[in-house]
């Protein structure tokens, strides 16, 4: 390829008229270099638009891995260990609060679709569960939960009942089983508002702790006199 000088020689040569090379003023001589430079033949090897810009992002990159592992303990290596530190702490948030983008603001009402007795909601429970819709099966068997303990006017019925606030009153009447009750609505909120798929395991947790509650006798409290 011809260098800019032999491109300016070349402008200044057919600014004479007769193929003489003449002293010519910079500013002629550098116009006629970039006309000649702007023809198609001198860039038909040219990286694309697509290349530059990726060459000019790794080479950004290069220089900011450069700076971090310079200011970094340990150089390349400690920021090597870093990078996996943060990957391995975004998994683990991944993994508790399940995906993003079907996580609610809150907890919402136990019982949207409206009432049914608690048998009931245990046959669809069983039903789901047969047809491997583990979660539909854990929302209705937490359901069978506090609608027995409504029954059984361990609870007062209530709308607008969240699963958390169901755990937390009947845990009142049965102490001895706070701690599976809250375990119980933590998962029915993680599957239903936090967006986590629910197993056959959950399920069989869930379902135990209803036929768990269902014989339990009830720590009866009254007016002291």
């Amino acid at each position: 390829m011809m260098s800019t000088g032999g491109l300016i020689t070349r402008a200044t040569a057919l600014l004479s008229g007769d193929g003489t090379p003449v002293t010519t003023p910079r500013e002629p001589a550098r116009e006629a270099a970039e006309h000649e430079l702007s023809k198609p033949m001198y860039h038909e090897n040219d990286p694309g638009l697509f290349d530059r810009a990726l060459r000019k992002f790794f080479d950004w990159l290069d220089d900011l891995l450069g700076a971090a592992s310079g200011a970094t303990p340990g150089g390349g290596l400690g920021l090597l260990v870093i990078l996996v530190l943060v990957v391995l702490a975004v998994g683990a948030l991944w993994w508790r609060l399940g995906t993003p983008g079907r996580i609610t603001t809150g907890a919402g009402d136990l019982f949207a679709d409206g009432p049914r007795s608690a048998a009931e909601h245990r046959t669809a429970a069983e039903a789901h569960a047969t047809a491997g819709r583990w979660t539909e099966a854990v929302q209705e068997r937490m359901r069978a939960v506090v609608r027995s303990l409504e029954e059984r006017t361990l609870l007062d019925p209530r709308p607008g009942r969240t699963a958390d606030e169901a755990a937390a009153e009947a845990a009142v009447s049965l102490p001895d089983h706070a701690a599976d009750l809250r375990a119980a609505a933590r998962t029915f909120d993680d599957v239903t508002y936090g967006g986590r798929t629910a197993d056959a395991d959950t399920y069989a947790r869930l379902r135990a702790l209803d036929l768990t509650l269902d014989r339990a006798k009830p720590l009866l409290t009254g007016p002291t006199a």
